[in-house]
């Protein structure tokens, strides 16, 4: 375990720490595949750097990487920020044009790519790369350049010569970074269909880790299960950065982490903390632990504090099996909580924290465990941060968030003019989060500057905090509240499993009329101005960013 680290040390340093304290240890894990130990890890990070400094890459230059949580992408990421070139790392789900894009602006000159992804992609829309390498198998996919091959063809000799006789943990040398450098260009997901690049630098992801190592606490041979995808910063930061350098044994799983294959994987794993969305810990409760104990008699009895104790204890039970029975905390971040899971969670003592932040920080702003987290918050301002809320009466009038820290970005990558339109000339970056902020600190998040909707007599509505509501209906999967002519529309995309009959067939007049039916406790518990006014059934998930959220631009101008 890396041990006495501070920010006078740096990132760099860290890594270079953990990989030589840690060297027989298991770092990198593909379920069912590859391990790499520290030891391992090393070998190839080094071979990496052969290749870049054979291939004329230099510090500064810009290297990309897309595909799934993988050993192979972890080494890619590893190698180029040791080297001190700067990581684009880019999500595996985006799509081919905006993956070709971003590579262009980023201007990289390597990209390391999933066969999955290199599939839909063309090597000629992407004019200034000199080569393309698979992350399945390490092969040269495409290249421009000769060097590049040279090097390809005889990195095991290079590596012979440069090392003759063993490498050791004292071979290990990487070159100390400048805080202020650019490490990292994150383009961001975002829900508006644009992606910023942004400039993270070697600053912002010390000062993640430290808060991470400050609140969580993984210690060197920990296991954790990566779910959360690496192309975006919550599970890049938390997840890998965090743990690498804390010697943890990191898991990467085969395919995407639905319910059924944690439940599968996990006990198998039995990971010690785990990130990850809410929704994803969300359907697990209310797929696989509710159904076991929300029947008349359970529910009577959990609000019965004498003779309630044993149920609890057997929800809590069912609940930490089901995430592998031997992690002390689930991290939380990334959307809003479900306000009756959260209920229910802190009800039988469920050990979690929650995290909230954006890619422009890198991402945490507020980190609360749960011993000192408020329900229905988002928590407190994370170790560092300062913040600020834009209203005249935070504890009672919402505001948009403001936030200052080592944390903050430098910028967006070739647009300082959407930079100057974030953060302000005293260094406070704008969060676009509505939000209050109690005496304790304690930030109460209500939606979207940009999703906020006016009533008809002015009223400030926020869709998210509706949906919420409408998203604890048994019936209801997910929720999206628009504004059609003047009042509000809920496009409901049902849990068909809740409003089947016994032969499985139900009209879909007699769907709508269920819904709309249970809609009704969700209006009496709104203002008059916020109220639904009418439901339309929206028949597949609404489509996602990479952190779950709907991308909602898709959506506001729908024929309903």
């Amino acid at each position: 375990m890396c041990k006495n680290i501070n920010m006078e040390e740096g990132f760099i340093r860290l890594i270079e720490r953990s990989i030589r304290d840690n060297w027989d240890l298991n770092a990198l894990t593909d379920f069912n595949g590859v391990t790499l130990q520290y030891k391992g890890l090393a070998r190839k990070i080094e071979k990496i750097h052969i290749l870049f400094q054979s291939s004329g890459i230099e510090r500064g230059d810009r290297i990309a990487v897309c595909g799934r949580n993988s050993v192979n992408w972890c080494v890619s990421f590893l190698a180029t920020v040791t080297y001190g070139a700067v990581i684009v790392p880019i999500l595996h789900d985006f799509k081919a044009d905006n993956i070709h894009n971003i590579v262009n602006h980023s201007g990289s000159r390597l990209f390391f790519v999933a066969d999955q992804v290199w599939e839909n992609l063309n090597e000629e829309s992407m004019p200034d790369l000199e080569g393309i390498v698979s992350l399945n198998d390490s092969r040269i996919i495409f290249s421009r350049s000769g060097r590049l091959n040279g090097a390809f063809d005889h990195l095991n000799e290079l590596f012979g010569k440069e090392y003759p006789f063993k490498f050791l943990p004292e071979s290990i040398s990487y070159q100390s970074e400048d805080p202020e450098d650019v490490a990292i260009i994150n383009y961001t997901s975002g829900t508006t269909g644009f992606s910023k690049g942004v400039m993270l630098p070697y600053r912002s992801i010390l000062s993640n880790i430290l808060q991470c190592r400050e609140k969580i606490g993984l210690k060197a041979g920990d296991d954790v299960v990566s779910i959360l995808p690496l192309g975006h910063v919550f599970g890049m930061t938390v997840d890998f950065l965090y743990g690498i350098t804390h010697g943890v044994h990191l898991w990467f799983l085969s395919r995407s982490p639905s319910p059924r294959l944690i439940m599968e994987m996990f006990p198998l794993i039995k990971p010690k903390v785990i990130a990850c969305v809410p929704l994803v810990l969300e359907k697990i409760i209310k797929k696989n632990i509710l159904p076991r104990v929300d029947n008349k008699i359970g529910r009577l009895l959990l609000r019965l504090p004498i003779i309630n104790d044993k149920i609890k204890e057997y929800a809590r039970h069912e609940a930490m099996s089901a995430f592998g029975g031997n992690f002390y905390e689930i991290i939380i971040g990334g959307a809003p909580f479900n306000e009756d899971v959260e209920k229910f969670l802190k009800l039988i003592g469920f050990p979690y924290t929650v995290a909230y932040g954006m890619t422009e920080c890198g991402p945490l702003i507020t980190i609360s465990r749960e011993e000192e987290y408020m329900t229905r918050s988002c928590g407190k301002a994370a170790p560092g941060m300062q913040l600020k809320v834009d209203s005249s009466n935070p504890h009672e009038i919402s505001g948009e968030l403001m936030c200052k820290g080592p944390n903050l970005m430098l910028g967006y990558y070739k647009n300082p003019e959407e930079t100057a339109k974030i953060i302000d000339s005293d260094g406070w970056l704008r969060t676009g989060d509505m939000v209050t902020m109690d005496a304790h600190g304690n930030v109460f998040i209500k939606g979207r500057c940009k999703n906020m909707l006016l009533g008809t007599s002015g009223q400030n509505i926020y869709p998210e905090e509706i949906e919420s509501k409408i998203n604890s209906l048994p019936v209801v999967n997910e929720s999206l509240v628009i504004m059609k002519d003047g009042k509000l529309v809920a496009l409901i995309y049902p849990d068909y499993s809740m409003i089947t009959s016994g032969d499985g067939v139900v009209k879909e007049a007699e769907r709508l009329q269920i819904i709309e039916d249970s809609l009704k406790d969700v209006n009496s518990s709104l203002p008059s101005y916020s109220q639904i006014s009418r439901v339309v059934i929206w028949g597949e998930e609404f489509e996602k960013t990479a952190k779950k959220s709907i991308k909602r631009y898709l959506y506001q101008n729908v024929n309903v």
